[in-house]
């Protein structure tokens, strides 16, 4: 299978990642089917052994200086390091120890390698950033500063597109460590212990000695993936490695023609998870040169408030609708309980670690267990969810624009959307938001259609209106602009009189700012994301929404062109044109309607007599005389009108009312007829 990807005028290759099972396989030297239970044994066995040598080498070169040595990527000759993992550590001399009396092939110590080396180029962004921290450690952990901040953005590199958040969790982790040991850490390898290493298998670092994938010439869904996996657990020679294939089936996520590459697979208990790359052509994204956008903004039950802007050729910006919102109140309310019930089984699994002490045999042992798998069902359960909302949102994000003719997708910042100031339940709420998994999803799902993907700041979105720039007054709804609220937003301009929700008055200006500012858009080379860094004062004054003709109603105009015709002041009583519809037993014609009676009548759930039949029920009316003493607290409606508590409560006849009617059976017998 070609590797090579033909590239049309205007598309970039787009690589994506689908996950499949591994659903059995078939051993090749003796033809035998194995389950999927056997085949995630022998994984779990492979991946077992790659995460012991993996472990080790991380234990071995978890230190500031190998760590900035893979970084600076140039060997000792001064030769650039390859960008596969395993190559760049073979060529720093940097090994992995095998386990005694275990035999295993070098492909299997290139995973090991890969992932080692993976985790040590990642290790260098958090050593960095908590280099910074410590160099401009503020005076008050809890609170910094403005110049504190700027201070410490400064220190770290490439801190444009880094969240707050990120900065406040590691001063926290760095606060711990200062309240335990009295002073602050060397750097982030005496703050942190060697990461874990995963139980997976990275193919990608092997060659078809160790694995191949091909795909089936009359179903394009088919693929057959052939590995070498052990035989036992630990392999003492080379026989104990044999040759597996595997029958894969591709989600229709994966086009036909799509150029298909060695998965990475994760035993998860009794299966086996393949995570599949696969790369494919799709329209390239522009940073400019956009006439339609459109706009996101973050809320809280809203979790998205999104809209369509155009700017005509003039410089004029209009809105496209009214705009659309993502709510997701429900879920939310369902990571919260979760929240909770997680947070109540990790204190009793704490409480029962401190009764057991490390004994094995202690009795709490057994219920410390189930309350560890118990947590671990929970988490697993919130993790789901947020992958769900986050794709759910992306996709509506998506749809959203290509229903609009969008060529790019401005969202807020999310260096902004931190959780501070609003109180502890709110701000928990804040921060069960998946924001940044939200953008991650919604990047990937833009890229297939060609729609760019750019952050703005956020900087005064929701404080100034729209349409003239003026500061909003915030209030609590339409209809009582004097109670102090967020929710509802108004202009105090005479002259533009804009007023209407705050996160939607939010994305227009999200839009606007974008639309003229995408000239200033960067394009980080590494990770390929668009931002706009800052917001230019005479940009942003022509930002501006350009109110849109109210759409004239339908019947002609409405202007007066004549006098106003009399009117009687005689009330004209209601009748009908035409004689009623006869009913169907009734006389042969009926006389119009007439007056409308002018009698009152209550419906037929307040009539004082529900058709109980008897005069033993007895009803609430309100003809019954009332004195200090019998006089009820409450009377409602329905009991004024003699219909009992509730206006639509019916009385049930008792089952008396109507006694059975028994019919004596004939007969000839004049015993019984005597006896009778």
């Amino acid at each position: 299978m070609s590797r090579k990807l033909p590239l049309a005028e205007g598309q970039v290759a787009r690589t994506a990642t689908a996950r499949v099972l591994l659903r059995g396989g078939v051993a090749e030297r003796t033809g035998e089917a194995l389950t999927a239970r056997v085949v995630a044994e022998r994984v779990g066995w492979a991946a077992d052994l790659v995460a012991g040598m993996t472990a080790g080498l991380l234990a071995k070169r978890w230190n500031a200086g190998d760590v900035a040595r893979l970084a600076d990527g140039v060997d000792e000759a001064g030769r650039t390091l390859p960008s596969n993992a395993w190559m760049a550590l073979r060529r720093l001399g940097w090994a992995v120890t095998v386990p005694d009396e275990v035999k295993v092939n070098d492909r299997i110590v290139r995973m090991a390698q890969e992932q080692a080396g993976r985790i040590l180029r990642g290790a260098q962004h958090r050593a960095e950033m908590v280099t910074g921290v410590l160099k401009t450690w503020p005076t008050d952990p809890a609170k910094r500063t403005q110049a504190e901040w700027d201070a410490v953005r400064e220190a770290i590199p490439d801190s444009r597109t880094l969240p707050s958040s990120a900065i406040k969790a590691r001063t926290r982790q760095v606060t711990t460590f200062l309240d335990a040991h009295g002073r602050l850490p060397a750097d982030v390898f005496e703050l942190e212990e060697a990461p874990r290493a995963a139980r997976m298998l990275v193919l990608a670092a092997v060659d078809r000695q160790q694995a191949t994938l091909e795909r089936a010439e009359d179903d394009p869904a088919r693929v057959l993936l052939r590995l070498q996996l052990p035989t036992r657990q630990d392999p003492r020679s080379y026989a104990d490695w044999t040759w597996v294939a595997c029958p894969l089936t591709l989600p229709p996520t994966v086009p036909p023609d799509a150029v298909l590459h060695l998965p990475t697979l994760r035993p998860q208990g009794r299966k086996v998870c393949a995570d599949l790359a696969f790369s494919h052509p799709v329209p390239k994204a522009e940073r400019r040169g956009h006439t339609t956008a459109l706009g996101i903004d973050w809320g809280l039950n809203t979790l998205l408030s999104a809209g369509a802007m155009h700017r005509h050729g003039d410089g004029r910006i209009t809105a496209l609708g009214a705009g659309a919102m993502f709510r997701a109140a429900g879920v939310m309310a369902r990571q919260h309980r979760l929240r909770h019930h997680g947070e109540h089984l990790h204190a009793k699994t704490d409480s029962y670690e401190r009764l057991i002490g490390g004994e094995e045999d202690h009795h709490l042992a057994a219920k410390h267990a189930v309350l560890q798998a118990e947590y671990g069902h929970v988490a697993d359960r919130r993790s789901g969810l947020n992958d769900a909302l986050a794709w759910s949102a992306a996709r509506w994000a998506v749809d959203q624009a290509i229903a609009a003719g969008a060529t790019v997708i401005y969202v807020e910042d999310l260096r902004s959307m931190e959780a501070k100031g609003m109180g502890r339940t709110l701000n928990t709420r804040l921060s069960q938001t998946v924001r940044g998994q939200i953008v991650a999803n919604m990047r990937h799902l833009a890229a297939e259609t060609g729609i760019a993907v750019v952050t703005v700041p956020p900087k005064n979105t929701s404080k100034h209106c729209p349409q003239c720039l003026m500061p909003l007054r915030h209030c609590k709804a339409p209809d009582r602009p004097t109670t102090p609220g967020w929710k509802w937003a108004i202009c105090p301009d005479p002259d533009c009189g804009w007023q209407g929700d705050r996160d939607h008055g939010a994305w227009q200006r999200i839009a606007a700012r974008g639309l003229t500012h995408q000239h200033n858009t960067t394009l980080d080379r590494a990770t390929g994301q668009m931002a706009i860094p800052r917001v230019i004062d005479e940009l942003e004054a022509s930002a501006v929404i350009t109110p849109t003709a109210p759409a004239q109603a339908s019947g002609g105009g409405r202007s007066k062109t004549g006098p106003t015709p009399r009117r009687t002041s005689r009330p004209v009583p209601r009748r009908r044109g035409a004689p009623s519809t006869p009913s169907p037993h009734g006389p042969a014609g009926q006389r119009p309607e007439g007056h409308a009676h002018t009698d009152h009548k209550p419906p037929r759930a307040a009539c004082r007599y529900q058709g109980v039949r008897t005069p033993t029920v007895h009803t609430i009316s309100s003809s019954t005389p009332t004195t200090r003493r019998n006089r009820p607290r409450h009377r409602p409606k329905g009991a004024a009108l003699g219909a009992g508590f509730h206006l639509h409560t019916h009385a049930t006849p008792p089952r008396w009312t109507d006694p059975p009617v028994t019919t004596p059976k004939a007969t000839t017998d004049p015993q019984a007829d005597q006896r009778r």
